[in-house]
């Protein structure tokens, strides 16, 4: 089983002065590399006169996270590799660092550069807040309206919460179940011979 991950609370956003440079950071709960790519983009457009616009983001955990950083025209590892240090560091996945920059006239330095892209994404990240999600599955259940009654007892077993129910011709549960409590469900269900698929896994 795939252990809880942690994942941003919300957006949030961060703001770092540093000689004059202006920092602004903003994280954003993450779903997709396409998702990161239409924000980051929609950052550049609002702030189209700022210096230059780095990013990181990170999804999945353990083995099969995936990670992304720019630099976006800063020196080689001074803003993308700290921003997602900072992501590492807040211990949260499926989530988007981008900070944004104003140069202020005075040069840095390698290593402030690489601080204050890091304590930026940091604030952001704060800012943003987090909670903790176990891994679920959802179920989609299909039935006779006259089954309805025997498909929404199913709500009592153990870690199932019901997402949606729609009722037409037949009626349609669409229930949410913790991945260790998957198989009682769908054992229960092929019990009571009740039509359904996985619809998330």
């Amino acid at each position: 089983m795939t252990p809880p991950r942690i994942v941003p609370y919300g957006s949030g956003r961060g703001e770092l002065r540093e000689k004059a440079s202006r920092f602004l950071a903003f994280a954003f709960p993450l779903e997709t590399p396409e998702q990161a790519a239409d924000l980051v983009g929609g950052l550049r457009r609002e702030h189209h006169d700022a210096t230059h616009v780095a990013f990181a983001w990170k999804l999945g955990t353990a083995d099969a996270a995936r990670t992304r950083a720019s630099d976006a025209g800063e020196p080689s590892g001074t803003a993308g590799r700290p921003i997602l240090a900072a992501i590492e560091s807040a211990g949260v996945t499926d989530v988007l660092v981008a900070v944004v920059r104003y140069f202020g006239g005075t040069k840095l330095g390698t290593g402030g550069l690489a601080r204050a892209y890091r304590e930026a994404a940091a604030r952001a990240l704060a800012a943003a807040g987090s909670e903790t999600i176990a891994d679920m599955v959802e179920v989609e259940v299909r039935c006779g309206l006259e089954r309805a009654g025997a498909a929404r007892r199913l709500l009592a077993l153990p870690g199932v919460t019901l997402v949606e129910e729609r009722f037409g011709e037949d009626c349609r549960l669409r229930l949410r179940v913790l991945r260790a409590q998957a198989e009682r469900l769908t054992g229960a269900l092929d019990r009571a011979r009740l039509e359904y698929r996985i619809a998330k896994n």
